[in-house]
């Protein structure tokens, strides 16, 4: 896959969340593919990521929300990322988020396609952090260390609006 990436201009090229690509890195070992990235896939202008797994956490893994605050507070050390049963995995979507951003910065990659509502990647809404359904404003860990560095986020929902093929 470099070798292709290597080939496009740094702005054709984006950071996207595996899951959505269809690769099953979800907490419940799940994908949500987004066919209209496909021909990106094709011509070589993504670069996959999974901030969870790249920060070693296994998939299927137990869900986790941000507990109070957001991404921006979890890299700050004011809010911790958390499972259902309680257990602190900040470290790892710190790492995760890190992964992301290396990988961003070898590629050369300004814009990143996120999955929304996840503690790693959602851009303007996240889980609450009572582990009910419940949405809040904020951004996951790895969005927040990504625009902090100069990369553009966005989520699955702003695809028509970055101008990808159908």
């Amino acid at each position: 896959m470099s070798e292709a990436v290597a080939k496009n201009n740094p702005a054709d090229v984006y950071l996207v969340s595996a899951c959505l690509l269809g690769i099953p890195t979800t907490y419940d070992g799940g994908g949500h593919l987004q066919a209209e990235l496909l021909p990106l896939v094709a011509r070589g202008q993504v670069v996959p990521i999974c901030p969870e797994a790249a920060g070693g956490l296994p998939t299927p893994r137990p869900p986790a929300e941000i507990v109070g605050g957001d991404g921006s507070d979890v890299l700050d050390g004011r809010a911790q990322v958390t499972t259902l049963t309680g257990e602190d995995v900040s470290a790892a979507y710190v790492r995760g988020a890190e992964c992301a951003l290396a990988a961003a910065r070898r590629y050369g990659i300004t814009t990143a396609i996120l999955k929304q509502r996840s503690p790693s990647c959602g851009s303007d809404r996240i889980y609450d952090g009572s582990h009910t359904g419940k949405l809040k404003a904020g951004q996951g860990v790895t969005a927040a260390l990504l625009r902090r560095n100069g990369v553009s986020v966005r989520s699955e929902n702003d695809l028509a609006c970055l101008g990808t093929p159908a």
